[in-house]
């Protein structure tokens, strides 16, 4: 009955022991099982073998245990694997390789480490878990700490108490990051690449920690995968920024083909404009309006002869462009640069809109420049567009300047031939004259205006380049600008001429109007007499006039071989008194005795004419009389009245100047 009831506990025994391990019990409960067993006498045959059997049960439950453990690492890290494979951004597939070993392990911190060339040590590049900003910005040798012994080995490398770990170089700064973050155990595993180490994976704890083979193998296989995640992810991104550089630079290839094409349109349209004979203005017009800006063209005396502006663009700096103003030194020094390397040059900035300058050259010779306002920037081809600009408008001066040398040729000799006392065939120089508009049938004057040498030609080219004076002939001759016109238009003629002569050269002229000319017969005796006036003139001090013939007729006659000083001895010993007297007493006497003598001596009618009583009339004339004594006398009278003309017209064209 005892053998029976024996055989029966250590089958109920091995039954619960199957039971067991097929609902995976725990380790505890296995040992109670072994526990009771070794309760049993020992006098029960059965106990050696139930001590046995559970311990056999105990070995089987580990083994399986172990088993799972290794089919949930391999689980752990074919799930990792997968995911890996499908992060092809560096930051996140990082992110994902440290939080991945983090939880594989069940490790409280991780971090990815990666060899910089530039700080010759490995850096952190992601980490999870830290509590310390510092722990993501570790950086450590190659010689120092687990680093120095992983990229020895090429194997992992675990301590559970990494701060009292003796077996590796520490470095201070490291360990004080450590200890700061309370890191206690650590592994480390190298990611490896065709045997090179390019980063360490690493897991730590804040407590000592003894990791197993097992999970350490599971650790450098996530790692193995990282190594060719990450290297997948560096090719992706390489891939990437190579296709990105290749889509820029054809969209750069694009953009410089199509600037490229509107250069040459440019440069076509250019060209037939050129082809059809246009103006400079035209020119100028459609050269802004490719550059999207302002034009001006100057001649070699930096005076606009051309001038365009962009549909839309208003407000240019170009609109108030002087050719002597404030920005004249920086424009002079552009385009002395600009000649000097025979490319355009930024020359200023006003509020935005820039200056480009590009001298015109013909050989060894300035035609004159051309200047760009423009705002925003000038890319290489805009630059080049200008400049290829520049070169059509300096075919276009060239063509002027021939065709205004021929001619100012024919109009200098046409002029030359009619002021010469042995004139040619007057009927082929009217024809001549009518080629340009003048006819010498009708009455004309003659205009003379000194200037100077230099002074005078320039402004003939200014004067020829603008058209400022159609349907007459002029030339600069023996430094004097003159000027043969229609008496009709001469007024018109003479304002013309002493506005430009003004903005150019200030007060540093002066001229002659001759009288109406019946034919061109009257010319050459009209041009000598003109000439005589001229010194005249400058020896009465006058400056930046033209006047009348008829106000110097008498003059040129009587005084043309006296020099300024004889004439101001003339006046003094004439009428000296009278005008010092005027001068201290604010009086009028010089006047009413001009009037008096232009009235024929009549007192009521010089007093009509200045608007006075005839009674104050007669008390100047005696105060007069009692400055410079009587002028009964036919002679005396006419010195005097001479004397006060000659005054009144210096002092005329003095208020003038």
């Amino acid at each position: 009955m005892t053998i029976e009831f024996e055989a029966e506990a250590a089958q109920e025994t091995a039954w619960d022991l199957v039971r067991m391990l097929h609902q995976g019990a725990a380790a505890a409960d296995f040992a109670d099982q072994l526990a009771q067993v070794e309760l049993l006498p020992e006098s029960n045959p059965a106990k050696s073998g139930l001590v046995e059997l559970v311990r056999m049960a105990m070995a089987l439950r580990n083994r399986l245990d172990l088993s799972q453990q290794r089919e949930s690492g391999m689980m752990a890290v074919i799930e990792s694997a997968r995911d890996l494979s499908s992060r092809l951004h560096v930051k996140e597939l990082l992110g994902a390789i440290v939080s991945r070993a983090r939880n594989m392990l069940g490790a409280q911190l991780a971090w990815l480490s990666a060899y910089d060339t530039g700080l010759a040590a490995f850096h952190v590049l992601a980490a999870d878990g830290a509590l310390v900003r510092s722990t993501g910005e570790m950086v450590a040798g190659r010689d120092l700490g687990i680093v120095s012994v992983v990229v020895r080995t090429r194997l992992p490398f675990t301590t559970p108490d990494y701060l009292n770990d003796t077996r590796f170089p520490h470095d201070p700064a490291l360990d004080a990051s450590f200890r700061e973050e309370g890191i206690a155990a650590v592994v480390g595993v190298p990611l490896l690449w065709e045997d090179e180490v390019i980063g360490l994976l690493f897991v730590a704890d804040r407590y000592h920690r003894t990791h197993t083979a097992q999970n350490i193998s599971v650790l450098s296989t996530l790692a193995t995968h990282a190594a060719v995640a990450i290297k997948n992810a560096l090719a992706f991104e390489q891939a990437g920024a190579a296709l990105a550089s290749a889509e820029a630079a054809r969209a750069e290839l694009e953009r410089h083909t199509a600037k490229v094409q509107a250069a040459a349109e440019a440069h076509e349209q250019m060209t037939s404009l050129l082809a059809q004979g246009a103006s400079l203005g035209k020119l100028c017009e459609l050269i802004a309006r490719l550059m999207q800006g302002s034009v001006l063209v100057l001649d070699d005396g930096d005076q606009v002869i051309g001038r365009g502006t962009a549909p839309g663009y208003a407000d240019s700096a170009a609109e108030r462009y002087e050719a002597h103003g404030s920005h004249s030194g920086v424009l002079v020094k552009a385009l002395r640069g600009s000649r000097e390397i025979g490319r355009s040059v930024a020359a200023y900035d006003i509020d935005g809109e820039s200056c480009r300058a590009s001298a015109v050259i013909a050989g060894d010779g300035v035609l004159g420049s051309v200047l760009l306002f423009r705002r925003g920037e000038l890319d290489e081809m805009a630059v080049r567009t200008f400049e290829r600009s520049t070169s059509i408008v300096g075919i276009v001066l060239l063509s002027r300047e021939r065709m205004e040398a021929t001619r100012s040729r024919d109009q200098s000799a046409l002029l030359r031939a009619l002021a010469s006392p042995r004139q040619d065939d007057l009927v082929i120089l009217c024809e001549r004259a009518g080629r340009f508009g003048l006819e010498l049938s009708q009455p004309c004057s003659l205009i003379l205006v000194e200037m100077g040498d230099p002074q005078a030609a320039q402004e003939s080219r200014r004067l020829r380049a603008a058209n400022l004076l159609p349907n007459t002939v002029f030339d600069e001759m023996e430094g004097v600008l003159t000027i043969l016109c229609a008496t009709t238009q001469a007024e018109d003629v003479r304002r013309t001429v002493a506005g430009l002569a003004s903005a150019n050269l200030g007060a540093d002229y002066r001229g002659v109007v001759s009288r109406p000319l019946a034919g061109p017969a009257d010319i050459p005796a009209a041009h000598l007499t003109l000439r005589r006036a001229l010194p005249v003139l400058g020896r009465l001090g006058v400056r930046g006039r033209i006047v009348g013939q008829n106000e110097l007729a008498l003059y040129s006659t009587l005084f043309e071989t006296h020099d300024r000083a004889s004439l101001a001895a003339f006046l003094d010993t004439t009428i000296g008194a009278l005008t010092a007297h005027d001068q201290k007493r604010g009086s009028e006497l010089a006047t009413t005795l001009l009037s008096y003598f232009d009235s024929n001596q009549n007192a009521r009618a010089a007093a009509e004419r200045l608007g006075i009583h005839v009674n104050t009339m007669r008390q100047r004339l005696a105060t007069v009389e009692d400055l410079i004594g009587h002028w009964g006398n036919a002679t005396r009278a006419l010195e005097i009245h001479i004397a006060l003309r000659l005054w009144s017209l210096g002092r005329d064209l003095h208020e003038g100047t």
